[in-house]
């Protein structure tokens, strides 16, 4: 069999140098669109990651506050039932006082007078 020649037709022809330079052109554009596809997930899984970081740490602090807020008002109470119970007692103690100063007046007024004369005393030192 003989040896099929060549014909110039049958070769493809040969692209340009513009065609081969829009060719590379393209294959750039398609890389970088990959590249910055990439880029783009990668900065929205980490802005992901970021925000719910954020919002965990928004929770706990809210938590906090709350907590702390509880505490604030159960401290308040326990306050003001204590300068309640204060004040009860010393009701108690003045009513106890005026009592024994009617069913006994000239020694209430002994021992008034014998404790400013002690007062008296103590303040002029």
């Amino acid at each position: 069999m003989p040896d099929k020649v060549m014909n110039p037709q049958d070769t493809p022809p040969k692209p340009s140098v513009d065609e081969r330079i829009d060719e590379r052109a393209e294959r750039v554009k398609q890389a970088t669109s990959q590249a910055v596809s990439s880029a783009k997930e990668k900065v929205d899984h980490a802005a992901d990651r970021v925000e719910q970081g954020l919002h965990h740490a928004t929770d706990k602090t809210a938590s906090a506050a709350h907590r702390t807020v509880d505490k604030a008002a159960e401290v308040g109470e326990q306050g003001r039932a204590a300068y309640e119970r204060t004040r009860d007692r010393a009701d108690e103690f003045l009513e106890q006082a005026r009592e024994y100063v009617r069913e006994k007046p000239m020694q209430s007024m002994a021992i008034a007078l014998g404790a400013g004369w002690l007062l008296g005393r103590i303040l002029r030192r």
